[in-house]
């Protein structure tokens, strides 16, 4: 997450050039909603507010209406789809929580485990300060972790389990600067949060999210780090604002911070997982472990962002942003009304794209919420 400072202030989201623009529409119900959307998306990108977007309304069933806007990479022909790869940055936070609260509820982890029983061998070695921090108080950013280690990209010789934990040995040997307790936004409490899942179960958080999360779910697409592994034009590239340009970046950021923000999907595929907030049967969890993830610290749940009695939602509102410099995404989840929905970016501008996205959500809810009532 190159964007260090997108904590609290992003996290609450409350609120044609038709050459390059793709409906994706499935049926003849949604064409209306999503040439909406694509019209909605096409005046973005012909104002070079963004190289490429797609933007979706989802409900439990899957993606409801869907549009997409301009190319995968600045001065390509190629037009961007709504079946290309996005990336997720920190809304990953959410899955990495679910995928934890799977082996909650096997028993082998516990909300209020701590990590030096998750991890004996550290209480000789972390100092004091972090021996009763517990997995809900790391995923909650509670445990007076810092936002980052000194350097993600130490040890990279080693294994990354190994990695990891090299990396929380460094990092959290000193005391702590932030009271226990306080709300302290933390990409590095969710890798260290990951090391405790790795340590108990023996794999990877890669591998733990492919045999928890993504195969149950069917999300084929799901993936980590950049979606253009093949650094082609096979899928959209990132991009930066340099002066009044996009430029294409393939910076991304290292695979030991992967539970806190590195993965890739469809559209689509990130539909089946947020459907697991919108429909009461699902093949990996039961609903205590799903309530509990949303159940708040102050305003931060599992992953989540938490809003309370929002009229138009009929209850609680989640949210997250994500970005690692270069791409941007935004998704609000009403469960009541059986409702999510996300915008999603290949690009940053650090002084317009948070806004942009968010008015492109706020955009999405009033089509939504008045073709419903119409």
């Amino acid at each position: 997450m190159k964007d260090r400072k997108i904590i609290v202030t992003n996290i609450v989201l409350l609120i044609l050039v038709f050459t390059s623009i793709s409906a994706c529409s499935q049926n003849k119900k949604t064409q209306n909603k999503s040439a909406a959307i694509c019209h909605e998306l096409s005046a973005i990108v012909t104002d070079e507010k963004a190289p490429g977007m797609i933007a979706a309304i989802i409900s439990g069933e899957g993606v409801t209406a869907i549009g997409s806007a301009g190319v995968p990479k600045v001065g390509s022909d190629v037009h961007i789809t709504c079946n290309d790869l996005v990336y997720l940055g920190s809304c990953t936070k959410a899955m990495t929580s679910t995928m934890l609260a799977t082996l909650v509820a096997e028993g082998k982890l516990s909300w209020d485990m701590k990590l030096i029983e998750a991890i004996p061998e550290l209480k000789e070695i972390i100092h004091y300060d972090y021996l009763s921090i517990t997995l809900w108080q790391l995923l909650t950013h509670r445990a007076g972790i810092p936002a980052n280690p000194v350097d993600w990209d130490a040890h990279n010789q080693l294994e990354i389990k190994a990695r990891r934990l090299a990396i929380l040995k460094d990092n959290l040997s000193t005391p702590s600067a932030i009271k226990p307790g306080e709300f302290n936004y933390s990409n590095f409490g969710y890798m260290i949060a990951a090391c405790m899942a790795e340590k108990i179960s023996g794999l990877s958080w890669e591998s733990l999210m492919r045999q928890r999360l993504f195969d149950p779910l069917g999300m084929s697409t799901a993936g980590f780090g950049e979606p253009d592994t093949g650094k082609t034009l096979g899928q959209p590239w990132g991009h930066n604002k340099s002066g009044r340009k996009w430029e294409p970046s393939k910076s991304y950021d290292a695979e030991a911070i992967g539970p806190a923000g590195e993965i890739h999907c469809s559209v689509e595929d990130w539909a089946k997982f947020l459907s697991l907030q919108l429909t009461v049967k699902n093949p990996i969890l039961d609903s205590e472990y799903l309530s509990k993830l949303i159940e708040p610290v102050g305003f931060y749940a599992g992953g989540w962002g938490i809003t309370e009695d929002l009229e138009w939602a009929k209850g609680k509102v989640l949210t997250h942003n994500g970005s690692n410099g270069i791409w941007y995404a935004t998704v609000l989840v009403a469960p009541k009304i059986d409702r999510a929905y996300i915008v999603v970016t290949n690009s940053r501008d650090f002084s317009a794209t948070s806004d942009i996205c968010s008015n492109m959500i706020h955009n999405l809810i009033k089509l939504d919420l008045k073709a419903t009532n119409n």
